[in-house]
């Protein structure tokens, strides 16, 4: 008799059938120059960075524009050459947050040759751990799937850490942009994971992609074959770990669960189980900056949805979402609803759209722009299923912390463990009475933890 496979974390859902992806799956990267960008002294909420230009300067591309002056912030740097407009505050989904405005001069050449560590595997024994470290550092390198987390605070760890994992899963429907780097830039990734791996001490690195991506692994397969037939054979072990398509399989703590049996404990970060957790991304960025001397300053960004040709862009950062629309051939759907990221768990940017007003500017974890339908649902009372526990990969009761966060009770939340809300969007995606239970949980989240932190303080 067949035994049931146990599942490698908890919850999880699959939103769609795979017609999503295959919008943009199969259409190579376009680059795009835009005539000025507009880059915000926040790539990350909290995040904040104080610009060191003024309107007048002329800039580099790569030269550094921003230091960072909070714990969420990495440095910044001009993403394209020309001369700063001005340094004001503008309107980024709702927030006033200042920003650096870039024109742009001159054209980006396309005719010069790829450099060798994006063609071939480059040896890293001339490179030390202290070199990777201050290249992740200075390049402002940051998660590039996720909240947008300074990456060398991972690597810069005390605590012994064994295992790596390179996040290539992308389970958020309809985004592709991490798919397509692992496609066009598989040498740059793969030198970028070993020179991650270095970085962390760890001796084992594990690029890790869920199985509806076969023609990546593939292709990644082929030269991590090569890493010893070209002489790399004493340097620490890399290999592709297929994990069954689920979503959120690309969530920090679930895949770290899924590869390695680990539970990331409560309130604890990967590290806490000797874990560091880094997207494709930003392990080719860390290729970019350490052999290529090429801070973090553009991205792969998919556009896709309601659009008339779906695809994915290489932009500078800064780049405005509305362009990267138009360049895709606007929207076809009128009553509409933008989306900054997936439609998991990507904030809406607006509703109805016209295409006239400005949306928002590309930062450095902005993986996708997604057009969908708008759909307009009411709240029903909670009919109590509990379709919502049963998905939640966290273990947490959404439908009960929903209703003690509505009713104030916070000490409840508490109780309720609301801290460890991943803000996945499972328990809104299946709940039958359409109740905003992400929203509200997430915001029971925040409000646990911030009554946690100042319990900290009046405890010191």
């Amino acid at each position: 008799m067949r035994t049931k496979r146990k599942p490698a974390f908890p919850g999880g859902v699959h939103p769609t059938d795979g017609f999503d992806k295959a919008l943009s799956m199969d259409t190579v990267t376009k680059p795009y120059l835009p005539d000025t960008v507009t880059i915000l002294s926040e790539q990350s909420f909290g995040g904040k960075c104080q610009f060191l230009v003024k309107p007048g300067d002329s800039v580099s591309e790569g030269q550094l524009i921003g230091k960072p002056e909070a714990f969420m912030a990495a440095p910044l740097h001009a993403s394209v050459s020309g001369t700063v407009l001005d340094v004001k505050e503008v309107s980024n989904m709702g927030r006033s947050l200042l920003a650096c405005i870039i024109q742009r001069k001159g054209e980006r050449r396309e005719d010069i040759p790829k450099p060798d560590y994006r063609t071939k595997l480059c040896g890293l024994h001339s490179i030390s751990r202290e070199d990777i470290l201050s290249g992740i550092r200075n390049g402002g390198l940051t998660g590039m799937g996720g909240a947008g987390f300074p990456t060398h605070k991972k690597y810069e760890t005390d605590k012994p850490i064994d295992a790596l994992l390179i996040n290539g899963a992308e389970c958020e429907p309809y985004l592709t942009c991490d798919y397509r780097l692992m496609i066009e830039e598989g040498y740059a990734l793969i030198n970028g994971v070993r020179l991650l791996l270095k970085a962390s001490k760890a001796n084992q690195a594990y690029l890790c992609l869920e199985d509806n991506k076969p023609a990546a692994c593939e292709n990644l397969q082929k030269i991590l074959d090569s890493l010893t037939a070209s002489g790399f054979q004493d340097e620490a072990s890399v290999s592709l770990k297929i994990l069954p398509t689920k979503y959120p399989q690309g969530g920090e703590r679930q895949l770290i669960q899924a590869v390695l049996g680990r539970e990331v404990p409560m309130g604890g970060l990967p590290a806490d189980v000797g874990v560091i957790v880094s997207n494709v991304g930003t392990a080719r960025a860390a290729a970019d900056m350490v052999l290529g001397n090429t801070p973090l300053t553009s991205r792969i960004v998919t556009v896709t949805g309601a659009v008339k040709h779906p695809g994915n862009y290489f932009v500078p950062i800064g780049t405005s979402a509305k362009e990267l629309i138009a360049l895709s051939g606007g929207v076809t759907e009128p009553q509409n609803r933008i989306i900054a990221g997936g439609p998991m768990t990507g904030p809406c940017a607006a509703s109805g759209w016209d295409g006239e007003e400005e949306l928002f500017y590309i930062t450095k974890n902005t993986s996708g722009i997604l057009v969908l339908k708008d759909s307009l649902s009411r709240e029903q009372p909670c009919i109590r299923c509990l379709g919502c526990e049963s998905v939640c990969p966290a273990g947490l009761s959404p439908y009960q912390i929903d209703f003690a966060f509505l009713n104030g009770d916070y000490e409840l939340c508490e109780k309720l463990y609301a801290s460890e809300c991943i803000a996945c969007g499972c328990c809104s995606y299946i709940c039958p009475a359409k109740r905003e239970l992400t929203l509200r949980t997430r915001s029971a989240r925040d409000i646990v933890k911030q009554r946690m932190r100042e319990r900290a303080v009046k405890q010191a």
